[in-house]
């Protein structure tokens, strides 16, 4: 699944083409036929591309917006006009068009035109927690949140709860906790909040990195490094499932405790 650093790449390319423009919805998948989006966006003006964790909002000046959540399948692309592909066509579900560039959204499981007060209410997204890589992380808000969960489950699977963490997913959740030495099979309860900020501070100058330069600008250290030496004590680093959707999870044994 695309992690909050993806997300946050792909609004990195398209404020550039989108903001302060005038669009034209050049595309829709026809499972929005009846949503009228051509008719309802056309014209207006992007004012502003927001992301939350792993949700993208491109906002319009008419309260107006559009939210997606890519899952696991999702992707967002900025092309020239009549450039290439980066999928089938047929797997384009829109096209916003502003001069002669254009944002592509292919295979959203979750696409939305909704607005502004809906936002605001919307219990989906009222329920996340603090964004990972918002300017400012709000690490008050992500300790109350960890501190109401389960104090004997393994961190590993607090991380990945979008309702504490916004942002994370399986390779940022090893990664952090190699940052910061802590296993991730360690109940969250043993943990100080100075141990469970440092969890986030760790990692966040790595995504943010990645969200503005591309996941090129970064290296995992140890996630699907099965066997290989741990760049900090040289053990080998091991991985096994994790929670309940068994995801891999990778550790060194060597260093994390």
């Amino acid at each position: 699944m695309p992690e909050g650093d993806t997300i946050l790449w792909a609004a990195t390319r398209m404020r550039p083409v989108l903001e302060g423009h005038e669009v034209e919805v050049a595309h829709t998948h026809p499972r929005f036929g009846k949503d009228r989006w051509a008719e309802r966006l056309d014209g207006r003006v992007v004012t502003a591309i927001e992301t939350h964790g792993k949700n993208l909002f491109v906002v319009f000046d008419n309260d107006l917006l559009l939210h997606s959540h890519l899952r696991m399948t999702g992707l967002w692309d900025v092309r020239p006009v009549g450039g290439g592909w980066r999928r089938s066509p047929t797997r384009a579900w829109l096209v916003l068009r502003a001069g002669n560039q254009e944002a592509v959204e292919y295979d959203g499981p979750v696409l939305e035109l909704m607005t502004s007060g809906r936002r605001r209410f919307d219990q989906r997204l009222a329920a996340l927690g603090p964004d990972i890589l918002a300017d400012e992380f709000d690490a008050a808000s992500f300790l109350k949140r960890l501190r109401r969960t389960n104090q004997q489950g393994p961190i590993g699977e607090a991380l990945l709860d979008q309702r504490i963490l916004a942002g994370i997913g399986n390779i940022w959740k090893a990664e952090s906790c190699w940052e910061a030495r802590v296993d991730p099979w360690r109940a969250v309860g043993s943990l100080s909040d100075q141990q469970a900020v440092a969890l986030v501070e760790g990692i966040r100058p790595r995504m943010l990195l990645s969200g503005t330069q591309g996941h090129r600008a970064v290296r995992t250290r140890i996630y699907r490094h099965v066997g290989q030496p741990c760049p900090r004590c040289g053990a080998p680093i091991v991985s096994r499932g994790q929670g309940d959707a068994n995801r891999t999870t990778y550790w060194c044994p060597g260093c994390q405790i």
